[in-house]
């Protein structure tokens, strides 16, 4: 029997940051903009869709811009109200399944990519955007260089991020054909970093980590943390820069219907013979 994922997320703490992003007017540019761009993915796919799934997106916006290519009852999936991250889904009964901005905080990704899969009928879709790569990248080692100096140690502060290469091979794991990643990587410049973690706390992004420090952000530790940033990562009118890479994943359930890798050795000419034609007499 495999041994449970281990929890690194604290689920509740993430219902209370984002009940306090509502409170705070919401910052939604990342949800927007993957919006934006799910209507475009999904536009390229030349059908429609029966029976149709959204795990756990912020709000609606991610559904209105392709509400066309949709039919049946479309269910939204809330991450808080999954029991040990286990989904209602039943077997073989959606052809869509999508995601927005909740996958990175999910303990058992594996599980949860199999459970999705399980869920798709043969050739149904999955495609999904989470916050992964470099994201915040400037405020991580700003915050451990601070740290470093000033306490003599490093505590968790911001929470690790798939990177392009593992969600890749998480979608084979799952058993998905025709297995798809990429990154888009989106620079937002800031005055400051108070006005980015501001920004932070807007989306209900800020410290989730079940390890995470109980103890007080100390004040020279942040302000030590904010001069660091300023220096090593300012443009020249005196911005900083912030790095938030969307990792997206896509797959389908297997079907006869689909384009099938060719089998080894199955090439009609060798990598070998290919060299030799291009060498020069």
């Amino acid at each position: 029997m495999a041994s449970p994922a281990p929890r690194l997320f604290d689920h509740e703490m993430l219902k209370t940051r984002q009940y306090r992003a509502v409170k705070l007017e919401p910052e939604l540019f990342l949800a927007d903009r993957i919006a934006e761009d799910m209507a475009e993915r999904l536009d390229v796919v030349k059908r429609n869709f029966v029976g149709v799934a959204d795990i756990g997106s912020p709000g609606m916006a991610l559904r209105q811009p392709s509400d066309e290519k949709f039919a049946g009852i479309r269910t939204l999936y809330n991450l808080h109200e999954a029991v040990d991250e286990v989904f209602p889904l039943e077997p073989e009964s959606l052809e869509l399944v999508v995601s927005s901005l909740v996958l990175q905080f999910i303990n058992d990704l594996p599980g949860v990519l199999a459970q999705i899969k399980r869920a798709l009928k043969a050739d149904g879709l999955f495609i999904a955007a989470l916050v992964g790569g470099e994201t915040l990248t400037e405020l991580r080692q700003s915050f451990a260089a601070a740290e470093s100096e000033i306490e003599g140690g490093v505590s968790p502060r911001v929470f690790p991020f798939i990177d392009l290469r593992d969600a890749g091979a998480l979608l084979q794991r799952a058993g998905f054909a025709l297995p798809v990643t990429d990154l888009d990587r989106i620079i937002v410049r800031y005055d400051n970093a108070f006005a980015l973690m501001h920004d932070l706390r807007r989306m209900g992004a800020t410290n989730i980590l079940i390890e995470r420090s109980r103890k007080p952000l100390r004040r020279t530790t942040l302000l030590r943390m904010v001069e660091i940033y300023r220096d090593k990562f300012s443009d020249p009118d005196g911005r900083i820069r912030a790095t938030f890479d969307i990792v997206w994943m896509s797959g389908w359930a297997p079907h006869g219907s689909q384009q099938k890798p060719l089998k080894p050795s199955s090439a009609k000419a060798s990598l070998a013979d290919a060299v030799k034609g291009t060498k020069k007499s």
